[in-house]
């Protein structure tokens, strides 16, 4: 069986899913359930001077009869005092000595304040530092979370203060709730992070409820923006996940998170250069114990594909990645449709014929048929096809002549 054994910037755990900071790790008796069903780490939720939170917090998009496709939190940080946290934690970290605790920190942008809360956390035992840069409702609105995580100069000040302190490797946790997040990243960088998480939580408002005409969540009759998260995020995360993987200044580990739901997405976020992942919305959904089809989903793949450990297919797929500007212009292919799985259904013909490029036609038994010399090859078809393998996609060139726009352009 494939290793699953992580080691990310030292901190070691048998396996790379860690729970992320968020309500499933609010409490030391929570974690230690987490660690029984099998987590290999833990970031608690995120400590500092304690708040009070409102009621209610959260909100969600359901889609068809898929529950919670999107979630939305107005949530705060710990609102337990922090000698409790910090005596659970010891506590927690001492019966499990294998697994990974990271204690997520956030306080006000003064250097004493950063520098009294390390030094009374990493007395704890714990395994590292999670400087939460991305929050971005209500602490945000303090001067914390996000207000720091969207300028540079603030996210390297800040950690520069904690690395002047701390004895453990520092986790910078970035906001989503910027136009590029190469810089955020470069300047964790800068400041000394050991590594980078991503993603937190992006601003949004849920809805409104059209018939009292209040936004969710409703508290009292009003509402405030808040923190997105679920399977809706993932390819939000992905992009950015890739783009701070493939910057040629960055190169510093990445802990990934962001709608991660399965083994499945935990391997597209490792192949994408994720040293680790960290699960948040899915366990609030379903309980602790989806890690364990995560480690048999993870472990049986890995067999599948040849690999002996987890750490040989980190960043497998960011040389896959490029700019628009270098893919090429001459591959080709085209939609075919295989009458023997065809439900006759006429989606991929309103589809193309609506919204798309209007390829489609009828054979004298009813069933579509492509125009090839038409079709740009868009995939629109078979990805409203309700029958797996009724459309595919077909190539027509051959690979000889591959040329990009820019080489097109130079030439």
């Amino acid at each position: 069986m494939a290793d699953l054994n992580s080691n990310f910037v030292g901190i070691k755990s048998p396996n790379p899913f860690w729970l992320a900071s968020a309500p499933p790790t609010n409490m030391g008796s929570m974690i230690e359930r987490a660690f029984d069903a099998g987590w290999g780490g833990a970031v608690w939720k995120t400590l500092g001077e304690p708040i009070v939170n409102v009621s209610s917090r959260l909100a969600a998009i359901d889609y068809g009869s898929t529950r919670m496709l999107g979630l939305n939190n107005i949530e705060l940080i710990t609102d337990r005092p922090l000698e409790v946290n910090l005596k659970e934690m010891y506590e927690c970290k001492k019966k499990y000595p294998k697994h990974a605790v990271i204690a997520s920190l956030m306080v006000e942008s003064k250097r004493e304040a950063w520098h009294e809360i390390v030094k009374k956390t990493q007395d704890t035992g714990c395994d590292g530092f999670e400087l939460n840069f991305g929050c971005p409702h209500g602490m945000s609105e303090r001067g914390m979370g996000a207000a720091m995580g969207q300028v540079p100069e603030y996210t390297c000040m800040v950690t520069e203060w904690v690395k002047e302190v701390s004895n453990l490797p520092v986790i910078v946790k970035l906001t989503p709730n910027v136009t590029n997040i190469v810089p955020p990243g470069r300047a964790a960088q800068k400041g000394g992070a050991d590594a980078v998480s991503l993603i937190n939580t992006i601003n949004s408002v849920m809805g409104v409820d059209i018939d009292t005409m209040i936004p969710y969540p409703n508290v009292n009759g009003k509402a405030a923006h808040g923190g997105y998260c679920g399977p809706a995020v993932k390819p939000i995360a992905l992009n950015m996940l890739a783009e701070l993987a493939r910057d040629e200044e960055f190169n510093i580990p990445i802990s990934g998170i962001g709608g991660i739901a399965n083994w499945r997405d935990a391997v597209e976020f490792l192949l994408l250069g994720a040293g680790n992942v960290q699960v948040c919305t899915a366990v609030m959904h379903y309980g602790y114990r989806i890690v364990e089809d995560m480690i048999d989903g993870l472990t049986n793949y890995l067999d599948e594909k040849g690999f002996k450990s987890v750490n040989e297919i980190i960043g497998k797929s960011v040389q896959r990645v490029t700019d628009w500007g270098h893919l090429d212009l001459n591959y080709k292919v085209v939609a075919r449709v295989n009458n023997d799985k065809c439900v006759k259904c006429n989606l991929c013909y309103v589809a193309c014929e609506d919204g798309a490029h209007q390829c489609f036609s009828f054979d004298e038994n009813k069933f579509p048929l492509v125009d090839e010399h038409e079709c740009v090859g868009c995939n629109l078809c078979t990805l409203v096809c309700p029958s797996p393998g009724a459309v595919e996609m077909v190539r027509l060139d051959d690979g000889s002549n591959p040329q990009s726009w820019k080489e097109r352009t130079a030439n």
